[in-house]
């Protein structure tokens, strides 16, 4: 699927946000015509109003995600997978409202009700949950990881994969998601690291998948590090379609572009065209549905 030096095959964002209230259905029409051919549709909180506070809450926003990836697929004919799942900073900046007892067992109630449409099949991945990725008090962070293992614990129940909000602390934070996924008996390739930055190495996965933020000077260090790479990876944005903070956290042309850069920086360091496409294909294709026991199509047309 290479043709005149181009990838002409699938390009997943694996991770985006979308809100009917900003760019939403524009966001989707540049990612198509920039080559994207498939998205995993991410559960976006609204921190400019009051956070759910009943699982029926929920269910509405829940709900409304996935009418969203139906209109998506209806309108743009790409693929759109379905993570659903209650952000743990909602779960820390409720615990300051309501308090931290009723805050962790709405939570609860939240990540099961995700797992409900995981299971008839309305969603396809748990996410992204996980613990705030600044700092907190000792005992927010014991209860955040305490209910990290019970999610992990819950999914691997359904048999559904999960996409991790966590902290920025390099490898120190893969080995300490991987002795949680251990103590769950969760499957650590199932454990998707959400923001991940470009290192695919096994020795900073610590077997792990992950989300590659696909930022600046991200082609570079995946390709320094592919060598060492036994874990399944992909590219996201994570674009949050928020009209305060308009692109960030990248915008939805950039998986498209991304892909391009990383086929030419591997034709650069010698890798030859079935190699290039056997990389493309696992990032864009095979892992995907692997992850998230979709179809995403090996061959899209494109328009």
């Amino acid at each position: 699927m290479i043709r005149e030096d181009y990838w002409t095959g699938p390009i997943i964002d694996q991770h985006i946000h979308l809100d009917r209230a900003n760019q939403y259905l524009r966001a989707i029409e540049d990612f198509s015509k920039s080559g994207g051919t498939g998205i995993m549709l991410v559960h976006k909180p609204d921190f400019y109003s009051r956070f759910p506070l009943t699982t029926e809450e929920y269910k509405k926003e829940y709900e409304n995600t996935i009418q969203m990836g139906e209109e998506i697929r209806s309108k743009f004919k790409i693929d759109v997978g379905i993570v659903l799942g209650p952000h743990p900073v909602v779960w820390e900046k409720q615990s300051n409202d309501i308090g931290l007892k009723k805050s962790s067992e709405l939570h609860l109630e939240a990540i099961k009700l995700a797992l409900d449409y995981i299971e008839k099949g309305q969603a396809h991945c748990l996410g992204e949950v996980g613990r705030p990725h600044y700092s907190v008090t000792p005992d927010v962070w014991d209860k955040a990881n305490a209910i990290l293992l019970e999610t992990l614990s819950l999914a691997n129940s359904v048999g559904t994969s999960v996409q991790l909000h966590v902290e920025e602390n390099g490898e120190k934070t893969c080995e300490d998601i991987s002795k949680l996924c251990k103590l769950s008996n969760f499957p650590m390739e199932m454990a998707i690291r959400h923001f991940s930055p470009p290192n695919i190495s096994q020795k900073f996965n610590h077997g792990l998948s992950s989300t590659i933020n696909m930022g600046k000077n991200s082609v570079v260090g995946i390709c320094e590090t592919i060598h060492n790479s036994k874990s399944m990876w992909g590219m996201e944005t994570d674009f949050l379609d928020d009209k305060e903070r308009p692109g960030a956290v990248l915008g939805p042309k950039t998986i498209p572009k991304r892909t391009q850069e990383f086929y030419s920086e591997l034709v650069s360091r010698g890798y030859d065209e079935d190699e290039i496409s056997d990389i493309l294909m696992d990032i864009h294709c095979n892992w995907p549905n692997q992850l998230y026991g979709l179809d995403f199509v090996a061959n899209p047309e494109r328009k």
